[in-house]
């Protein structure tokens, strides 16, 4: 399997826990049919700590721990919540990365972030978009994980909003080993076009607020142009 199709397996996992779930389940549920479906779907492990699915629900959206710290709340999904959700696929050594937040309305998720009724829910979701488009248009095969970091970190406090990762960076390098990454970061003067692919996955939130979002991607070049994988 190349790195597309474990991709895939995370993508194909997303979709279809967008449309099982639903109020009262409770989070080690959520992680449980998502790491069980990409299981199903063709990964054979999961690379980040042995964690399929690394889930957040509400006010614990905010939260940005590494995975050594990370346990599964008990807590259930609410008839009006926000979930946020990273997957981490392996097969035969190979990654998927992909993270999304998901928004539950009077039970029922909403299918575009124009759907959204929850004016910060809404605009939260609406920057996570507007950062991954910042990103097509601003890399290019000069840009270093450093100008990267500086650019974006700066976006994120014009639009108002905070970066809450717990180390500050904004993603990383895909590698065959976690300890190989090497991070969207302050001081890595590496070209992002001499890595095979990278991760663009801003956890951003208002400050001071409760409500953190997630949105993540794995991007590469192709013919000098940057791609989503």
């Amino acid at each position: 399997m190349d790195p597309r199709g474990v991709q895939l397996i995370a993508k194909q996992t997303m979709d279809y826990l967008r449309s099982v779930i639903r109020p009262g389940m409770k989070l080690t549920q959520v992680r449980s049919l998502c790491e069980n479906k990409m299981l199903e779907l063709g990964a054979d492990s999961f690379w980040y700590w042995d964690i399929g699915a690394f889930v957040f629900s509400g006010d614990e959206t905010a939260k940005s721990i590494s995975g050594k710290e990370y346990i599964t709340s008990d807590r259930q999904v609410m008839e009006n919540d926000l979930i946020t959700i990273d997957l981490s696929p392996q097969h035969n050594y190979i990654w998927g990365d992909y993270a999304r937040t998901i928004i539950l309305e009077n039970g029922r998720v909403a299918n575009g972030v124009e759907d959204i009724q929850n004016l910060e829910w809404r605009e939260g979701l609406m920057m996570e978009c507007l950062l991954h488009r910042e990103l097509i248009d601003y890399v290019d095969d000069t840009t270093t994980f450093e100008a990267l970091y500086r650019y974006m970190n700066a976006k994120i406090l014009t639009y108002g909003f905070v970066n809450l990762d717990f180390l500050g960076n904004l993603g990383h390098s895909i590698e065959k080993n976690r300890e190989d990454r090497i991070y969207i970061e302050r001081g890595n003067l590496t070209k992002l076009s001499d890595v095979i692919y990278f991760t663009f996955e801003p956890h951003i939130a208002r400050p001071n607020s409760v409500y953190g979002f997630k949105w993540e991607n794995i991007y590469h070049f192709q013919s000098g142009k940057l791609m989503e994988l």
